[in-house]
């Protein structure tokens, strides 16, 4: 119910999404002037919370409105929240949030599109929590609940990607008591309530990835800034199995590109393996790659839906059930295109970069989910590229 202070708040429609969910709640939300570099500084007070639903109409906009589940079931003991929409690369259902919750002591039924759940009298209870998969959010969830929980909550098979550390650090510095940040297993002990605090939040690695492909696509050179290097061993691995040049520092990267880009092969997995949300735009380098890649997507069973665009441009493309095999064009060419999903439109970006004559991307929306102000970056970088109103 005190302050929490984040700073390196980028400007986004998820932000804004997330925003208009949390005022909703009645949290009073301040934005300040841009700090460093433009990057917001936003202070959230949940000194009150006056409604415990999470309606569909904000929900659906965003899958990511998922996570408030677990905070508000431990603070307020129930909580109604609308089974969630997003990006359509697949099913991604919430069973394993449900079963966390469950063994936390939590009365949990779907109804009517919804999730409505209930603490017991006194709290949910710490438990032993095994999950059979690797789930970002369900990690995120459990931990946030767990910190408000009686007792202690041992969570196993646990996400160990860079934004849980980063959530970690944030819950630590609010008063939580959190071990074993970087690993599956994790171990929190329930405190009684959360205090005021800062926290800067981590640079985003997919985005970082995303500007470094770019460079090496094009056969230029970037100088990437305010970034975290030590997040994006895969992507800088795999970035140099291709044949880009990258000069790591400690908070930023240089990628350049030879022109001579090299076959890749990879499979996604979750941190420290290659992201899923890598996967597109390595398919768009691997369009122009001198030879055959194979991408083996393992996270989700529909995220191959930009490679039929990207054929549209005349990359040469065969998707057999959970793999694309890629066979490197020396030319594409422009053409109309859709994007279906976040990391699809910055892959067909990508794609344009390199393709003769104009592309014209339709469904522009999904960027602005994840890429700030992306036209003007890559305009400031020599990329002729413009948004327009159809």
């Amino acid at each position: 119910d005190q302050p929490l202070k984040l700073s390196n708040i980028p400007t986004l429609s998820d932000i804004a999404t997330m925003a208009s969910l949390l005022t909703h709640f009645g949290v009073n939300l301040t934005v300040h002037s841009p700090g460093k570099r433009g990057m917001r500084v936003i202070t959230l007070t949940a000194k009150t919370i006056a409604d415990t639903t999470a309606p569909y109409d904000i929900v659906r906009k965003m899958r990511a409105s998922i996570v408030v589940l677990g905070p508000l079931l431990t603070r307020m003991g129930e909580v109604k929240v609308s089974l969630p929409g997003g990006c359509a690369i697949g099913t991604r259902p919430v069973d394993l949030h449900i079963m966390a919750l469950e063994a936390m002591g939590a009365t949990i039924i779907l109804e009517d599109g919804y999730i409505h759940a209930k603490a017991p009298k006194n709290g949910l209870v710490g438990a032993d929590i095994t999950f059979p998969i690797v789930s970002v959010g369900a990690t995120e969830n459990t931990l946030m609940a767990a910190t408000l929980a009686n007792g202690t909550t041992m969570m196993r098979n646990a996400a160990q990607e860079p934004e849980i550390t980063d959530l970690i650090e944030c819950l630590r510095a609010m008063g939580a008591k959190i071990e074993g940040a970087g690993s599956s297993t994790l171990t929190i002990t329930g405190v009684s309530s959360l205090h005021a605090a800062e926290h800067r939040v981590l640079p985003d690695r997919i985005e970082a990835g995303s500007y470094a492909i770019a460079a090496a696509m094009t056969g230029g050179e970037l100088t990437l800034i305010d970034i975290a290097p030590d997040t994006m061993h895969a992507t800088t691995t795999l970035l140099e199995q291709s044949g880009a040049s990258i000069t790591m520092g400690q908070d930023n990267m240089i990628v350049k590109g030879t022109g001579n880009i090299e076959p890749i092969t990879a499979i996604t997995a979750p941190y420290p393996g290659f992201a899923t949300d890598m996967q597109a735009q390595f398919m768009a380098l691997a369009t122009v790659a001198k030879g055959t890649s194979t991408l083996t997507e393992t996270i989700f069973e529909n995220r191959f839906m930009h490679a039929p665009e990207m054929m549209r441009m005349g990359a040469n493309i065969a998707v057999q059930g959970n793999t694309a095999i890629i066979e490197g064009v020396e030319q594409l060419h422009a053409a109309e295109v859709m994007a279906t999903d976040l990391r699809a439109s910055i892959s067909l970006v990508l794609t344009a970069l390199v393709a003769k004559g104009t592309t014209q991307l339709n469904r522009v929306y999904h960027i602005d989910r994840g890429y700030e102000r992306l036209e003007e970056k890559f305009k400031n970088v020599g990329a002729d590229i413009k948004r327009c109103s159809i």
